[in-house]
């Protein structure tokens, strides 16, 4: 063999033994792993041993029942995700396709936010991008959108440092709300100290509320009798009137318009650092299908959410103003 094919052959073979490693870490499932390549878990494991061979360490911990990456594994695959993510974009390079966004787009989204204002531009969206198929993972949890294969995560709140890219799609404008009833039984606090003796209710970690108002930060540890990481059952307990509860404007908009929650407290919101974010793996080399839906959500929210119509968000309280009229937002796609 000619030290040049020598050499195209071993590259070849490297490559494919990435892709291979990352499939595996995934799954965490040789026989997953071969079924989706069309190869033998033989062929997977020994595939992997030479893999290992090669670099000189341990890749995975076996057992019988379980397949882990090791630490050393698991910095392996958020390296070898970004070169098989390189390779994937020259190839379409090369083949011109990614003048034209087409294939999956994995999404992870927090459920209720989804279903308000993802949901209803998708049909503009997928109608514009006929190429592009959704799969969308809608949980109020973190995800790990590298291990786990996402494309692109949409999160709500104040991101910790990571090596992901992160875009701010909106503000996050949260309120402390309650229903009527529940401010006549148990009456209307005056004071961030009367939360105290209030049932404050809350979702994903939201043990300390972080607040600012007019003496600047502060956070604010809170009890109540539900706790869930369900976003959807806080704000239906916050209506039918089991407590009080810091939620986004982009949530409790249309009860505080209808006056099903009133604002609590206005001179205090949520940390001004909170926010709705679009985090993904990389900003060099965006898949085109990555980008296209970006750009829907950033069109789809605008500079001033739409959510916020209505509602005063200065200094004095935050109250639905009247007669309010329903933005026009602009169609998913347009440009």
């Amino acid at each position: 063999m000619k030290a040049a094919t020598r050499v195209r052959t071993e590259a070849v073979s490297a490559i494919s033994d990435l892709d291979i490693f990352a499939r595996v870490a995934r799954t965490g499932n040789m026989s997953a792993a071969g079924r989706d390549m069309g190869l033998s878990p033989a062929v997977i494991s020994k595939r992997i041993s030479m893999l290992e061979d090669r670099l000189g360490t341990r890749l995975f911990q076996r057992t019988t029942r379980q397949l882990m990456l090791t630490e050393t594994g698991r910095g392996y695959f958020k390296r070898v995700v970004d070169i098989l993510s390189l390779i994937e974009e020259a190839d379409d390079f090369v083949c011109r396709r990614n003048t034209q966004p087409r294939g999956l787009l994995k999404i992870t989204a927090p459920t209720s936010f989804s279903r308000l204002h993802v949901a209803p531009h998708l049909p503009a969206f997928l109608a514009r991008y006929p190429e592009i198929k959704l799969d969308l993972c809608l949980t109020d949890t973190i995800v790990d959108i590298i291990r786990d294969g996402y494309d692109m995560a949409i999160r709500i709140g104040e991101l910790e440092d990571s090596s992901l890219v992160a875009r701010k799609l909106s503000t996050d404008n949260r309120l402390i709300v309650a229903s009527p009833a529940y401010l006549e039984r148990a009456g209307t606090p005056k004071s961030l100290e009367d939360l105290q003796a209030h049932n404050c209710l809350s979702a994903g970690a939201q043990e300390v509320w972080r607040l600012e108002g007019p003496e600047g930060q502060r956070p604010l540890r809170v009890t109540g009798n539900i706790y869930s990481n369900s976003a959807e059952l806080i704000h239906t307990a916050l209506v039918t009137g089991i407590g009080l509860g810091l939620r986004g404007t982009w949530e409790v908009g249309p009860e505080i318009r209808s006056g099903a929650l009133k604002v609590v407290l206005p001179q205090y919101r949520g940390s001004s650092n909170m926010a709705i974010f679009a985090v993904y793996p990389s900003r060099d080399f965006m898949p085109a299908k990555v980008s296209v839906f970006l750009d829907m959500l950033a069109e789809a929210f605008g500079s001033e959410p739409y959510w916020n119509k209505g509602l005063d968000l200065g200094t004095g309280p935050a109250q639905a103003r009247p007669k309010p009229t329903a933005r026009k937002v602009a169609s998913a796609g347009t440009r």
